[in-house]
């Protein structure tokens, strides 16, 4: 209202109020003007508006409906709501940046346009000519790829941003750990809780929520028999006799004599000893003595009136002192009289490390690789660089890490990759980051006083985008300095190159151009300056993994190509083949061995490659696994078994809305599956496991392994788009990484002995689940006790919440491995040991903790 309209309102309203009584002597009254409502001016787009926002904007996500169509495809729908602040209007001008990894179908929104920007990064931006009316909420309904089986596929930290200022992460989307579990949760997540809609994507699939009630059955059906071990020591071993005789006491330490070795390569081993009770001095003699009788990794382990290790090399000394620590551990100090008799069945027992998606830390390695020790793993697979991010500082190439190990908003990328799986905008995170070379000379220095090789991975052709955006940085530079020449040394783009495509992961600049020949020189440097840390750490780079997987069609419209192929008489399909066989050959010159996964490997002409060869095979267990593990054995390559239904530790370990996980291979990867598995006689497994719809099949030997061909390895995965901490790294690594050894480790007597060309079916039989169950109950009972290791070693790995239901007023719990305590509490009372069936009225929450107290599972419950 101006003022001039409140002088003549005021003086209308005195005029009538002085001629009251007289209205016959006035004309008649007028009536107010009807004066126009003005709304208040829109707030400028500053930044303290910008970080209202991003502090008060409400954001709530909701997995709606798995069981959709979308184009004759499954797809589900998701449903984001936003609650605008209270108060002003909001003006536009702004973008809320959202990570979403399905591939995006379609969307509604009469208020936002949602757009790609690259990979999972999502730009959601106001339409224009929209008002936003401050405390209005506003959905957008989104359908996507595939399926949200878990909550957890919904990514945290969406940020608001706009031109010219700092971006801010949305509050009401931030991580929080539970202080009760030490879990991280999503509260802007919805709960899932509809299983009919959300659990499976068709009537097909037979997979089932692992409920409190479902889980208490599959407990119940594999706690059997609960015994006391007298020898705990995992992997099992070959052979154990027990002999009579009073225990040796360790406590006052022990005399270490040895022949053939020195001390210093005992070290770690020496010191986990101590750890477990027993140090060096004055008591009973610990000999170890070299045998080259023996295998490289056997060894002899006799516990009498002293301790005798016998041993076909220093890796197997370290191997009998850590079965040594593991049972002194157990008998406090006052070891059994036994004798051991030990080696491993395969001689590659390995775990990947993937740090490029999410950073991890040197010491969470560093305590990894004692862990791996400890159950006798001896490759790490450390998987350096990925489209997300590059980790390790090359020299001369800064920008590879002060550009390429950091996601943040900056849509530019000129001092980091844009965000992505959920990173927010601010560079200081914990998922960014890198190790220096000091960093990495460490990691070398310790894996090797451990027996364990360390094996380097830059993912190439595909899987590169840090790498490319790093150069491109880097090209910028120089050219700004006049160095062209120097410019293009390192340049893995070609700007004239207009191939469009899309990676699995939905990027579309992630793959080197493998007709450049700076891609070449590129790799040169980067294996050289990888080398030479190898060097500087004494241990020289043996085996180098160069990825070779899930390359996209590129190159299809590059002319470097098209005249590439031209002059070779080579077709695009054929140039990823070529890529490998090229790098393989190069690195061979260096005397480097390649691996690589199998789906790129595959593609080669196996003349053309290297004498020595990795393949990581990484298809189905019930799929296509068998024929291309025998394939490729049949090449005369090493094959180690990679296979994502049994070895991928980023799937769920239960099929669990609320576990966060990746479920595209497995729902349902829990210890008895691993424990389970048979890794020479991959088509036995149909006999036992069903697929990831819960059904079971027939797999054929359809491709036999060649007489004297075989296994050579077993290997762990951990893909880190969901790991975003080191907790939650060793909550998915453990106690899962246990029976992985195991079966890398020692052959069960369960297992069915290959037999060229056999067809296996679900329930057959030729599989005996009784004698699995049989060695299954004492493997679960020496968990229980390494459990109690694993606490000591401040690991926070998953303690599997209890199974429960009440029946007849009264509630029955139990737990998946025994030695974890369950607690229970009616609503509103105090947490209660739970020692037997008892009387409960209303609902019960329930957990698990850990043998020590520390730690508690994820709570429960049942009413």
């Amino acid at each position: 209202m101006t003022f001039a309209h409140s002088v003549s309102l005021s003086t209308l309203a005195l005029a009538l109020s002085l001629t009251a009584g007289c209205a016959s002597l006035l004309p008649p009254p007028v009536a107010p003007p009807v004066l126009p409502t003005v709304a208040p001016p829109l707030p400028s787009l500053d930044q303290a508006t910008l970080d209202r926002l991003g502090d008060r904007l409400g954001y709530r996500w909701e997995i709606a409906d798995n069981r959709q169509t979308c184009d004759k495809a499954a797809c589900f729908l998701s449903v984001l709501t936003l609650t605008l602040p209270e108060g002003s209007d909001l003006p536009g001008g702004w973008t809320l940046y959202v990570s979403y990894v399905a591939g995006l179908v379609r969307y509604e929104s009469e208020i936002f346009d949602l757009k790609q920007v690259n990979g999972d990064l999502y730009a959601l931006t106001p339409k224009p000519g929209v008002t936003l009316k401050g405390g209005a909420s506003h959905t957008v309904r989104i359908w996507g790829q595939g399926h949200f089986y878990a909550r957890g596929l919904v990514m945290p930290n969406a940020y608001v941003a706009a031109s010219g200022l700092t971006a801010r992460t949305v509050a009401a989307t931030k991580v929080v750990i539970d202080p009760e579990s030490g879990l991280e949760t999503l509260p802007f997540v919805a709960p899932m809780t509809d299983e009919a809609k959300l659990g499976t994507q068709s009537p097909t699939d037979r997979t089932q929520w692992l409920t409190p009630q479902r889980a208490y059955e599959r407990n119940a059906s594999r706690n059997v028999a609960l015994t006391r071990p007298a020898v705990v020591i995992l992997p099992t071993p070959a052979r154990v006799t027990l002999q009579k005789g009073a225990p040796l006491d360790l406590s006052k330490g022990f005399d270490l004599r040895l022949k053939g070795l020195s001390r210093d390569a005992l070290i770690p081993a020496l010191e986990a000893l101590k750890r477990a009770g027993a140090g060096e001095g004055r008591g009973p003699v610990l000999s170890v003595t070299i045998d080259p009788k023996l295998r490289p990794e056997a060894y002899r382990l006799t516990v009498g009136k002293s301790v005798s290790i016998r041993a076909g090399s220093t890796t197997g000394a370290n191997h009998a002192l850590r079965s040594l620590t593991q049972q002194t551990a157990f008998d406090g100090a006052q070891v059994r009289r036994m004798t051991i008799e030990d080696a491993p069945r395969l001689p590659f027992r390995g775990l990947h490390i993937d740090v490029a998606r999410n950073f991890h830390s040197k010491a969470f390695v560093l305590e990894t690789l004692e862990q791996m020790a400890a159950y006798k793993l001896n490759r790490l697979h450390l998987h350096l660089g990925d489209d997300e991010a590059w980790r390790l500082e090359i020299d001369g190439l800064p920008e590879l890490t002060q550009v390429g190990a950091y996601r943040c908003h900056d849509p530019a990328e000129e001092t980091c990759l844009l965000p992505q799986l959920g990173a927010g905008p601010e560079r200081d995170t914990p998922v960014n980051g890198y190790f220096s070379k000091a960093d990495y000379i460490d990691i070398l220095k310790a894996a090797q006083a451990r027996g364990i090789e360390v094996i380097p991975s830059f993912d190439m052709p595909g899987h590169s985008r840090a790498a490319i955006k790093s150069m491109e940085v880097r090209y910028r530079r120089l050219m700004a300095a006049g160095d062209a020449a120097g410019a293009a040394q390192y340049r893995l783009v070609e700007p004239e190159d207009t191939t469009a495509y899309r990676s699995i992961q939905h990027y579309n600049d992630n793959t080197l151009n493998v007709c450049l020949p700076a891609t070449y020189a590129f790799i040169d440097k980067v294996i050289d300056e990888t080398m030479k840390l190898h060097q500087a750490a004494g241990v020289p780079l043996k085996r180098y993994h160069i990825g070779a997987d899930e390359t996209a069609g590129a190159w299809t419209q590059s002319p470097a190509c098209q005249a590439f192929m031209a002059q070779n008489g080579l077709k695009a399909s054929q140039l990823t083949p070529y890529f490998i066989e090229r790098v393989s050959a190069y690195l061979a010159e260096k005397g480097i061995e390649t691996a690589g996964w199998s789906d790129g490997m595959g593609h080669t002409d196996a003349a053309r490659m290297p004498k020595i060869v990795q393949s990581n095979i990484w298809s189905s267990t019930l799929g296509t696994a068998a024929t291309e593990a025998h394939d490729q054995a049949n090449r005369g390559w090493e094959v180690v078994l990679s296979v994502p239904d049994i070895t991928y530790f980023d799937m769920p370990p239960a099929p669990d809305p609320d576990e966060i996980a990746y479920d595209w291979a497995s729902r349902d990867t829990d210890i008895y599956k691993i424990f389970s598995f048979q890794p020479e006689n991959l088509p036995a497994n149909a006999s036992l496991l069903t697929d990831i719809r819960g059904q079971g099949t027939t797999v054929a030997d359809k491709t036999p392994y060649a007489p004297g061909r075989g296994l050579t390895g077993l290997q762990g995965q951990l893909w880190s788009e969901v790991v975003r901490t080191d907790d939650a790294a060793e909550y998915r690594l453990f106690p899962r990484l246990l029976p992985l050894a195991e079966r890398a480790w020692h052959r069960a007597g369960w297992e069915a002995p290959y037999k060229a060309g056999e067809s296996y079916t679900y329930g057959d039989g030729k599989v005996d689940p009784k004698a699995v169950l049989g060695e299954w109950q004492g493997f679960r009972d020496r968990l229980g006790v390494h459990l109690r290791l694993l606490d000591q070693a401040d690991i926070a790995y998953r303690l599997a919440p209890p199974g429960a239901k009440i029946e007849g007023g009264q509630l029955f719990a139990n737990a998946e491995i025994a030695a974890t305590p369950i607690e229970y509490r009616l609503a509103g009372g105090e947490w209660t040991p739970y020692t037997g069936p008892v009387a409960v009225s209303g609902p019960v929450e329930l957990r698990v903790t850990s043998p020590d107290g520390r730690r508690k599972s994820r709570m429960v419950r049942v009413e």
